[in-house]
């Protein structure tokens, strides 16, 4: 295996917990009501296309137009957002910090919206420490498109062979596979410790 020079980290359920649900249990106790919101108003795909670079105003306007029965819930995504960002995952971020403090070079790449993001290193200043970061929202692409690892890999001057990508999605995990990176799919901290204690002589001082 070629040595690891360079590891890429995602940060959604990877560095930081994210879990929707949190808000909406106070806002809609019902399970199956709510339940019924994500899967048919505000889904997984709608909120993909803010990480794509999409405003969320223009986001709430499109929801709304269709739903307006649900215009406060619509609203309350975007402005309860902070609660579904829970905590940081203190094992991921720990191994981080370990990686930088040995001196490997450590980077981000997320599926992000641009100003979710922006209040997300506010709210957890460790995210300023990795060299830098690729956030989806800003650029306009969202992975597994393969076109973000080419972008990342340019911006911070990678080499492919010897970066390690460690993403929480499986379809994440194998575009990158495919790109050209390393990757490990990302199922706890005990499987990452274990995931780079297993790369043999390639993680430096880990």
């Amino acid at each position: 295996m070629t040595e690891i020079k360079h590891v890429v980290f995602d940060i959604g359920k990877v560095l930081i917990n994210y879990d929707p649900e949190i808000p909406f249990r106070r806002l809609i106790p019902d399970d199956a009501e709510r339940a019924h919101f994500f899967a048919h108003i505000c889904t997984h795909e709608w909120n993909l296309e803010q990480d794509r670079g999409r405003t969320w105003d223009e986001a709430q306007d499109l929801l709304i137009a269709q739903h307006p029965q649900h215009e406060a819930n619509i609203r309350g995504f975007r402005k309860y957002w902070h609660e579904m960002v829970y905590s940081e995952i203190a094992g991921s971020v720990a191994i981080m910090r370990g990686l930088i403090s040995s001196g490997m070079d450590v980077t981000m790449l997320t599926n992000f919206a641009a100003d979710t993001f922006v209040q997300a290193s506010g709210m957890y200043p460790f995210l300023r420490e990795p060299r830098g970061v690729t956030v989806s929202g800003v650029i306009g692409l969202i992975k597994p498109d393969a076109q973000i690892y080419c972008l990342h890999t340019q911006t911070f001057g990678l080499e492919p062979s010897a970066t390690l990508f460690i993403d929480d999605n499986a379809a994440n995990v194998k575009a990158a596979q495919d790109f050209g990176w390393q990757a490990v799919l990302f199922t706890g901290v005990e499987g990452l410790a274990k995931d780079l204690a297993q790369i043999d002589g390639a993680i430096p001082n880990f």
